[in-house]
């Protein structure tokens, strides 16, 4: 294809790889509103409390697992190749997830979701990367970066309106005809691109990744599950996966063909820029996940009413991520990325002026702001972990980067759910010695299951709810505080080791190098 038509098509092939990528992230957030009416028996499949979670989890397991093996083939073998195998997985999966007629079904063809996703979202940057010269290239990641923040917010609301009109499977059918649209349009308007010297295959490198990056997300969400972080079934996955990604990155040290080159951590670019972006997933993210459950249980708002609290956080998305640019232009990656930062940690301690008789307006408000600063994260983290990087790594760049994030937002969700349960079991504890034995266990197990619990006993059941609902805006409030401060933490990490508008300038100037160019072949 002639590297003049691409330069001027790059534009479209951005808007394509964007859609295909807000379909991934989006999938995600959408279930999250529908998991009360797929545990319904008569509207949904009576999923159990346990079902629901798998349902959520065997997609982020498989997702985390293999991402960075997709980034490493689509680097190898051809990223459109793999995308577009990616693509058809992924939309195969999806219209098996909404015809599903048991639990057990749905959590499979989650699984095989998560299979696809993970094919999908390294080879969209990677494409960004070799398509956009360097001058453009820092808008394009951060459109790409907004992205992956507005289908966070934008999930709940699409979510709510397709359950006000459809059966749940149409969270999941609703992906079909937009991939089928991406794939024609990707095999019309995106060039083929590989590492021109791929060297040896690396399948060890490949196998402990995966090894790894499965038991340490097996271990995390399992520690969520339970709460109980100190049982062998939690501790031994943990530090299994953590031994066996210590092992990986010994042998890619010492292999002359590494799949990846984990020397190149020792550039603050990507270091600072992997860590911050993990950090502010695990807050932000974390956070984010059970301020639906304050909407929709202790609030009551309807799932389209909880989708539309959280527009604020897209609105910011889509004002701020798009300049994050030219914000780095004139005051560098560091100061952009550490304010961000700076921003999420006061949304994060903004949490605590939210209780249950609260204006909407203070969570919308906490939201817009929290929007706003991880709008100046994503952009130039992500930035500099992909300048970092020669052309043709752009696929193992990306893979690590969205698998810093992946595994982030497991642990955030996993840890600081714990928190919430945690705080929450305690403080309603004198309350759930009176229920009778199931009733306790569901009433202990969440907010909405002693909401259930009291729905069944009548009358004698809406003395639980005031104390459920306080205890639970409890752990809601010390998760946040432990967040905000990991998210300050992050800032400061930033501030230290990212490198400011000089080095940037000068990284930027040597980056383009004949040995570090790719052109994109058919």
């Amino acid at each position: 294809m002639d590297p003049q038509s691409i330069h001027r098509r790059r534009w479209y092939i951005l808007a394509v790889l964007t859609v295909c990528l807000l379909v991934v992230v989006l999938d995600n957030t959408i279930l999250n509103v529908a998991l009360k009416t797929i545990a319904d028996p008569e509207q949904g499949l009576g999923a159990t409390q346990s079902q629901l979670e798998w349902a959520i989890n065997s997609y982020t397991l498989v997702f985390a697992g293999l991402l960075f093996t997709f980034g490493v083939l689509g680097d190898r073998i051809g990223r459109k190749r793999v995308l577009l195998a990616g693509l058809a997985v992924f939309g195969v999966a999806s219209l098996l997830s909404s015809q599903a007629g048991t639990p057990d079904q749905l959590i499979w063809a989650r699984a095989l979701m998560g299979l696809g996703g993970a094919a999908i979202m390294p080879q969209t940057l990677s494409i960004i990367t070799n398509v956009f010269e360097p001058q453009e290239r820092a808008r394009a990641i951060s459109i790409w970066a907004g992205a992956v923040g507005m289908a966070v917010a934008i999930g709940p609301v699409t979510g709510g309106l397709l359950l006000a009109h459809f059966w749940w499977g149409s969270v999941f059918f609703v992906n079909v005809p937009v991939i089928v649209a991406g794939i024609a349009l990707i095999a019309l308007l995106v060039p083929e691109s590989r590492n021109p010297e791929p060297g040896r295959f690396d399948p060890v490198g490949v196998l402990l990744s995966i090894v790894g990056l499965v038991a340490l997300a097996y271990g995390i969400i399992r520690g969520g599950d339970t709460g109980d972080w100190i049982q062998a079934r939690v501790l031994l996955p943990i530090a299994g996966g953590a031994a066996v990604l210590a092992l990986f990155a010994w042998h890619e040290a010492r292999t002359d063909h590494p799949a990846f080159d984990v020397r190149l951590f020792r550039d603050p670019r990507l270091s600072a820029a992997v860590a911050s972006i993990a950090l502010c997933f695990f807050a932000a993210t974390g956070v984010f996940f059970f301020a639906n459950f304050y909407l929709q249980s202790v609030r009551g708002l309807t799932p389209m009413q909880a989708g539309m609290m959280v527009l604020p956080f897209a609105v910011a998305q889509l004002a701020f991520a798009p300049r994050s640019a030219a914000m780095v232009r004139r005051f560098g990656a560091k100061a952009v990325c550490t304010t961000g930062l700076l921003l999420v940690t006061a949304a994060l301690a903004g949490y605590q002026f939210v209780d249950e008789h609260s204006p909407l307006w203070v969570i919308g408000t906490v939201f817009f702001l929290q929007g706003s600063g991880m709008a100046n994260v994503m952009p130039p983290a992500t930035e500099s972990v992909m300048s970092a990087l020669p052309r043709e790594k752009a696929g193992a760049g990306s893979a690590i980067n969205n698998t810093a994030r992946q595994v982030a937002v497991a642990l955030g969700v996993a840890v600081l759910g714990s928190v919430v349960a945690s705080v929450y079991r305690g403080d309603l504890g004198d309350r759930l010695a009176a229920l009778p034995a199931g009733a306790r266990e569901t009433a202990a197990q969440s907010i909405e299951g002693a909401h259930a619990v009291a729905d069944r006993l009548g009358p004698a059941g809406h003395d639980l709810i005031g104390p459920a609902n306080a205890a639970f805006m409890h752990g809601m409030h010390a998760a946040a505080i432990a967040a905000a401060v990991v998210a300050f933490m992050a800032s400061m990490l930033v501030l230290r080791w990212m490198p400011g508008r000089a080095r940037k300038a000068a990284d930027a100037a040597s980056a383009e190098t004949p040995e570090r160019r790719e052109t994109a072949q058919v």
